[in-house]
Formats: structure tokens, sequence, C-alpha cells
């Protein structure tokens, strides 16, 4: 015989305070990892972000996700210098901006249709059109769709979340499931094999680890990896407005911190609500 039992209502409210507690730390603990994925995909000189970056992963292995996790962020820390981001910007540039090498693409529409501004970049507008972040242009070039500035958005929406907003849950849920999920897996996959990756190796068994833990939080399937569309040399080769792209990318970085601009802020925010980005 099932046994119920009844809960006062001072219980009950214990019950409930004590789930949106939860459910906040939860929140900022998403947050930081996103932040985490945020300072390592998005291109940046500025030494307070790196010296951030430093912090938190400091913080999370404390508490990794799994051992394997933990190992990973052991080597991470070991091979990050303590006082000066070079290492890793040598890395990064070897990977996704080094025209001799084979370069890590980073955009959600050229896993899906194999080319760098399709369908995902429409659809990852069309959900920041139901927030008040925006893309400015002047300082962060790369698409709505490049991987790092899908991590920003989250950063900053599940902190919001972790602060009470929650209008912005669904559009994580969103975001996650319709863009993010559906070529992580291939970028890791493309980023963990690439020559020129060492911490960024690393990285991925962190990131892997994160992406199974949102899978089950937010009860998304991992997607069936889906035959891109075969592109041959020639069109593999990257049209005009990407070079142009690519060029006013690398003149940005190039130029290193602006006066008067952080560029530790790559995501412009249109509200007070909305300003730690």
């Amino acid at each position: 015989m099932t046994k119920i039992v009844l809960f006062s209502d001072k219980q009950k409210l214990f019950f409930i305070y004590e789930e949106i507690m939860k459910e906040e730390e939860i929140n900022k603990a998403r947050a930081i990892y996103y932040k985490i994925f945020s300072s390592f995909f998005v291109y940046t000189k500025d030494s307070d972000r790196y010296f951030n970056l430093l912090n938190l992963l400091n913080i999370v292995r404390e508490n990794p996700l799994n051992d394997s996790s933990k190992e990973a962020l052991e080597n991470i820390l070991k091979k990050l210098q303590k006082d000066s981001n070079v290492v890793l910007l040598q890395e990064y540039d070897d990977i996704f901006d080094n025209p001799h090498t084979a370069q890590v693409r980073t955009t959600a529409s050229y896993y899906h249709e194999g080319i760098e501004s399709g369908r995902k970049r429409v659809e990852m507008q069309n959900f920041l059109a139901k927030t008040k972040i925006r893309r400015d242009e002047k300082v962060y070039s790369d698409y709505e769709d490049n991987i790092g500035f899908i991590f920003t958005v989250l950063n900053e929406l599940c902190e919001l979340q972790a602060k009470g907003y929650d209008e912005y849950k669904s559009t994580v849920h969103c975001i996650f499931e319709q863009i993010l999920n559906e070529f992580v897996d291939e970028f890791s996959k493309e980023l963990y094999e690439h020559n020129s990756s060492d911490i960024y190796k690393d990285v991925i068994v962190v990131l892997k680890a994160f992406i199974e833990f949102e899978r089950l939080y937010l009860e998304v399937s991992k997607p069936i990896i889906k035959q891109k569309p075969s592109i041959s040399k020639k069109e593999e080769s990257i049209s005009e407005e990407e070079k142009e792209r690519r060029a006013r990318n690398k003149a940005m970085k190039a130029l290193g911190p602006k006066n008067n601009q952080d560029e530790s802020c790559p995501v412009f925010v249109a509200s007070n609500v909305e300003d730690d980005i």
C-alpha cells in the first residue's frame, strides 16, 4: 500500500525555496562554464579576461564534472602561462587563423550547410531578437552563429536566469538545442584532431563533459550526425565576403585593446540589465 504524506504549508514553502536555490546555483555554475568556453573561443588580447579565465578554471577544477574533465583541467592549467596569454593566442592562431594550415571552421552554418553564413546564422539572429543582446560589428566581426559568440550569449543568459530572469529559459534551451547541439560534436572532433591542438585538446575534453551535462539538464538528445553537402576543392575555397571578414578580424586583432572600449565584451548589450557581457 502506497503511503501518501501531506506536508504542511511551511514545509511546502521550504521545499519550493530549496528547489529555487538549487536551480539558481546550477545556472550560476552553467554560466561559469559558458564563460570559460567563451574565453577560449573569442579571440582577445585582454589580459584581464585571461587572468579571469585562469581563476574560473581553478574554480571548476575543485568540482569537476567527471574524472576525465578533472585531468583535462589540470593539464590546461599546467600548459597555460600564469603571467601571459601568449601561448594560448599562438595556438588559437595556428588552429583558427593560420592560412598555411587547415583551419577549423567555427560557424554552425558551415557544419549544417557547408557555407560560412547560412540558415543557422539567421536562426541565431532570430533568437537574439528575443533578447536585448546584439552583435556590434565594429568590435566583433565573426558571425552570430560563431561558436565563441554562442558561448558568450549563453553565458550572459544563464547569468540572467540565475538572477531570476526566467523569461530567458526558453531562449537558452532553443539556442542550445537548435544551434549549439547540432554542430558541437563535429566541431569538437575537428578541433581535437587538429595538428596544432594541444591546450585545445584538453579544452575539448572539458567541453564534451559539459555538453553531456547540458543535454541531460535540458533534456536534449544527442543529434544524429548528418552527411554534410559534398564540397569540391574549388567550392571549399572561401568566398570573397569571407576573405574580407577574416581580413577585418585579423586587422582588429592586430590593433589590440581599444581606448574606452572593453575588448572582453564582444557583444553589444542594449540594456543595463544585461551589462555584464
